[in-house]
């Protein structure tokens, strides 16, 4: 089905683009799921490259406004290559978005031409050990010193993104009780250099998918943190937390979509090369109607996030749209996906294969950003029920 939600700007950008990953990412890969992360260098390439910085404004070294289609087209190319960027998505458009909102000028400008250029990397510490969904359960404590200069952070954070190759760590801690009307007040979000004297790093948790990527707990014990880097406004972090999960909804369900139509892809390929019974599995009825179906599917959901990515480009797309997004496109993802293993046969389950790796990068999207249980729960609510 003929797609029209990118204009030409939009595919000369897929250019350069493709050409950066084969060149830059796919010899390497191999190296970057063993190892567990990516070179930090591969950052810095990217902001020469001109796309670390998404809507950052001209003055602070990022290209201005330029909308979440273009991060929309790399997620396509990466997942048309098989490959990963780290935590190159979770810094520009899930962390990078908090302080475009929020920082002031003096934050941005100590800030914000450094991670234009990509030599300052985001992540952001909301889980921890007993809190998963449940933000308002964050224990993290925050506390005003006496003389007002800073605050000490003290806590534990798990399943943090991205935290070894970063430099800024967005933390959301309880500056001041909860109360009984409101669980959710006294959050606010402070910005930590990962460097600081007491932001430790725990275990580097082993995961069943996404290995190019580490994922860490992390500790703070008595971490100074300047009133400076107070983001927003004391007390409000709930909110804070909420209003930039839409574009993090649309972001996983575009990107669950863009790895589903790839599967189909390396599929189409290998049905047609695998020989058996003398002839090629693509020739079988059977291969024919699972690739159909996959196709339909995908079809259907890359409709839905195309008109999506119209909305959030106009500033009209809601929290219950996204989680339709977030819900289908990464539902369909993991029935497609496995529907696709399932034609590779017992070559589908060897991860020298990129179907292999799918499979297993593509099971976490039901669960972070908010699991597909909690996005039945919003669309739920604004069905009035």
């Amino acid at each position: 089905m003929k797609r029209t939600v990118f204009n030409e700007d939009h595919e000369a950008f897929r250019a350069v683009i493709r050409d950066f990953i084969a060149n830059e990412v796919v010899p390497h890969f191999p190296d970057w799921e063993d190892a567990g992360l990516p070179p930090r260098d591969l950052f810095r390439k990217l902001g020469a490259l001109g796309v670390m910085g998404f809507d950052i404004p001209e003055q602070y070294g990022g290209p201005g406004e330029s909308g979440y289609k273009y991060q929309a087209v790399l997620n396509e190319e990466c997942a048309r290559a098989g490959v990963m960027l780290g935590h190159f998505g979770v810094s520009t458009s899930i962390v990078l978005p908090y302080l475009l909102h929020l920082a002031n000028d003096e934050q941005k400008q100590r800030w914000l031409p450094g991670i234009a250029s990509g030599d300052i990397m985001l992540c952001v510490a909301m889980t921890e050990p007993g809190t998963g969904s449940d933000l308002a359960g964050i224990r993290t404590t925050a506390t005003l010193s006496e003389d007002g200069t800073h605050y000490v952070l003290n806590g534990s954070k798990t399943f943090i993104t991205g935290a070894l190759n970063s430099e800024l760590c967005v933390v959301a801690a309880r500056t001041s009780p909860a109360t009984a009307e409101d669980r959710r007040a006294g959050l606010s979000l402070l910005v930590v250099p990962t460097d600081s004297a007491g932001f430790a790093f725990g275990r580097k948790l082993q995961k069943i998918g996404l290995r190019s990527s580490d994922t860490n707990e992390l500790s703070f014990t008595d971490v100074r943190v300047p009133v400076e880097n107070l983001l927003g406004e004391e007390g409000r972090g709930f909110a804070y937390l909420g209003q930039n999960l839409v574009r993090e909804r649309l972001a996983i369900g575009v990107e669950a979509v863009a790895r589903a139509r790839a599967a189909i892809d390396f599929t189409q390929a290998y049905v047609r090369e695998r020989q058996v019974f003398g002839k090629s599995v693509a020739s079988f009825q059977n291969s024919k109607f699972v690739l159909a179906e996959c196709e339909t599917e995908v079809t259907a959901a890359q409709a839905l996030c195309d008109r999506a990515l119209d909305l959030e480009e106009t500033g009209e797309l809601t929290a219950a749209d996204a989680a339709r997004v977030k819900l289908h496109g990464t539902e369909t993802a993991g029935r497609v996906i496995d529907k696709c293993l399932q034609l590779h046969g017992g070559y589908g389950y060897i991860l020298e294969y990129p179907i292999a790796r799918m499979y297993a990068d593509i099971r976490v999207n039901r669960i972070y950003g908010g699991t597909s249980e909690v996005m039945k729960g919003i669309i739920a609510k604004d069905m009035g029920l």
